[in-house]
């Protein structure tokens, strides 16, 4: 004799499970990049013509706002001495692009912790026969799991649970996951971290072409002019090449020392997050682990 559907036994655990539901994450409708219409890059890394992009308009307005405010130091010394502050400029703000987008994207990875993937029943075991299960609650919960890096890692460790034996063996796939997750969150920062780099070598560069305007200028007036008045009046123009030496330095060594800071911060965000997404999995996967799960009796 049948029995109804309300008093059949769930398997696994899952009696309950239908009252819960998942915030559905749409990487491709909610990455910054996918927004303003670029390829957004995968996990937090960057699209690089989408930074170009936004630091050449980060800059553009920043030199607008300069010509509105004239006769102000800022508008001196990033206007009035030559074409290195320009690049400097640029590449602060290029820098500047790329950890805000990497903020943004952070951020939307992290929503992938609240999701639960396992059933919040204690009797619920994890086991080959519900990996499709969890699987399937997975690939629900969003557009694209290899776009979010919990749920990559996730899927990965699955995907081979029913070729393994032991439950040290998912431990092992999830550390090394892990550990590849971590190699490609340092790439992510190469490029920001040579912005940072190049960033006061281009105010040394300007240095040495000031020094270099001024030495040249100086030598000049000593060879053209004899009266001391005149010489005066000379070395007003010479020192101009001394301010470009020394304001591009300065502000070469300010926009780095920013950035620098502001990237530490975002790097320690990072890896707070792959300390989470680690211990998501120890708690929510190796945790619920069995191999060989006991029959429900019937």
């Amino acid at each position: 004799m049948m029995q109804d559907d309300q008093d059949s036994p769930m398997p696994n655990g899952l009696r309950g499970q239908e009252d819960y539901e998942n915030e559905f994450l749409s990487w491709s409708t909610r990455d910054p990049e996918q927004k303003i219409g670029f390829r957004g890059g995968r996990f937090t890394n960057v699209n690089t013509f989408c930074v170009l992009t936004i630091g050449l308009s980060f800059t553009v307005i920043f030199y607008v706002a300069l010509f509105l405010l004239q006769n102000t130091y800022l508008y001196y010394t990033f206007c009035e001495r030559g074409m290195v502050p320009y690049f400097i400029a640029l590449l602060f703000f290029c820098s500047l692009a790329i950890l805000i987008l990497k903020k943004y994207k952070l951020n939307l990875q992290r929503k992938a912790l609240d999701i639960a993937i396992i059933p919040d029943s204690r009797e619920y075991v994890l086991s080959p026969r519900s990996v499709e299960e969890v699987t399937h609650r997975i690939t629900t919960a969003c557009d694209d799991p290899k776009k979010f890096l919990l749920l990559n890692r996730i899927t990965i460790a699955l995907a081979n649970l029913k070729n393994i034996g032991r439950v040290s063996d998912v431990d092992e796939i999830l550390h090394i996951q892990a550990e590849q997750d971590e190699s490609t969150m340092e790439t992510s920062y190469l490029l920001v971290s040579s912005l940072v780099w190049a960033i006061p070598v281009m105010g040394f560069i300007g240095t040495v072409l000031g020094l270099s305007s001024a030495i040249g200028g100086f030598g000049s007036v000593l060879s053209s002019t004899e009266e001391v008045s005149e010489l005066k009046n000379a070395l007003k123009e010479v020192t101009g090449g001394l301010s470009v030496a020394f304001e591009t330095t300065l502000q070469g060594l300010v926009c780095a020392l920013l950035i620098q800071l502001l990237l530490t911060f975002m790097k320690k965000s990072e890896e707070e997050f792959l300390d989470n997404c680690s211990e998501y999995c120890v708690r929510n996967v190796v945790g619920r682990l069995r191999m060989n799960p006991v029959e429900d009796e019937k």
